[in-house]
């Protein structure tokens, strides 16, 4: 899986101060999206372990109390990105305890293959639904589009 971009600090993407990660890989290519550098699953850098070190090391920093990882792209949840998603998800989980994760995704919740939901289950939130460029609204935290939903995965199902 590559990325392109990693913020250590971050106040826009999900609640709090935050780690973000933008993985490289979208199929969706939803007209108007803000982050078309993303698209081509080769674009960016090659995620390794030890990028998914800096990122449990800036997770754990007290020096910043950061609240969690999000996870946004592309797509994190792109048929080629999920072992490497489901890989980062569970190292979080187990060497940043208490930190939350959020992902960003154009599949909706509904639409998820079982690999797929496979991740998403280990996650705390889940924002869902392509960009739709007719519904676009600014006033929306943490979402470009009326359509998309902020999913608190430990009230679904």
């Amino acid at each position: 899986m590559n990325y392109s971009q990693y913020y250590p600090v971050d106040v826009l993407n999900g609640p709090g101060t935050r780690c973000t990660l933008f993985v490289s890989g979208c199929e969706h290519q939803c007209r108007g999206c803000y982050n078309q550098s993303t698209w081509s699953a080769d674009a960016g850098q090659c995620f390794d372990e030890r990028m998914l070190d800096q990122i449990i090391a800036d997770l754990n920093d007290t020096r910043i109390r950061r609240r969690g990882l999000s996870l946004s792209g592309g797509d994190p949840l792109l048929p080629a990105n999920l072992n490497m998603i489901k890989h980062i998800v569970e190292q979080v989980k187990a060497r940043a305890p208490g930190k939350d994760i959020w992902i960003w995704s154009g599949y909706t919740y509904e639409q998820l293959s079982p690999q797929q939901r496979a991740v998403v289950e280990q996650i705390d939130t889940l924002v869902d639904g392509k960009f739709e460029q007719a519904l676009k609204d600014p006033n929306l935290q943490f979402r470009g589009s009326s359509n998309q939903r902020i999913l608190n995965i430990n009230e679904l199902d």
